[in-house]
């Protein structure tokens, strides 16, 4: 990752603080090496990230977090129930026809009361990005997968699988959206509270 590149992530992780409760168990998708857990270890967010591009099979971090080396749209093993899912940057290069079925493995993995954080990039970051690329100022990460994404796609397609929209919103200039969806509390569940 170059310096451009690690300073976009660190916005985008910037955005999830006031999302974040104190003490969740956090399902990161494409957790790169584990820096969403790393950066919000005080307050004791812990749990499980899962990306095709890190270098072991598996590893465990301190603090109770496993990292493993597989993409979502394979069968993965058994990983348990979330308080939230944080998709950075990643729903942009799952193919349009594995989305959906992302969307409600994501509401089966979330308790009752969970959200969901998606970060996607506007359409014109492409253009920006192959600039960035062609200077070697951001390395792009899998840039030839974006699959000619729209935002306009994340609300239905969360929506459809049961979850409600509750923040939509903005940031790094319009470049990125972010997306903040939660799980129905079910009649006696008790869910997360803040």
């Amino acid at each position: 990752m170059t310096l451009v590149d690690r300073i976009l992530q660190s916005w985008r992780l910037a955005k999830l603080k006031p999302f974040l409760v104190r003490g969740a168990r956090v399902l990161d998708i494409g957790c790169a090496d584990g820096v969403l857990f790393e950066r919000y270890a005080s307050i004791g967010i812990h749990g499980i990230g899962v990306d095709p591009r890190l270098r072991t099979a598996e590893e465990r971090k301190p603090g109770g977090v496993r990292l493993i080396r597989a993409s979502v749209s394979e069968a993965l093993p058994a990983l348990g129930s979330f308080d939230a899912i944080v998709m950075l940057a990643v729903l942009e290069h799952i193919p349009s026809p594995e989305q959906a079925n992302l969307a409600k493995r994501c509401v089966a993995w979330l308790n009752p009361g969970g959200r969901v954080m998606i970060s996607v990039p506007s359409p014109r970051v492409d253009g920006i990005l192959r600039w960035l690329i062609r200077f070697k100022l951001a390395d792009g990460m899998s840039f030839e997968e974006h699959f000619g994404f729209s935002p306009n796609r994340v609300r239905p397609l969360f929506e459809k699988a049961g979850l409600a929209l509750s923040v939509h919103e903005t940031f790094q200039l319009g470049l990125n959206h972010l997306f903040v969806f939660e799980k129905p509390l079910q009649m006696g569940d008790k869910g997360l509270h803040e």
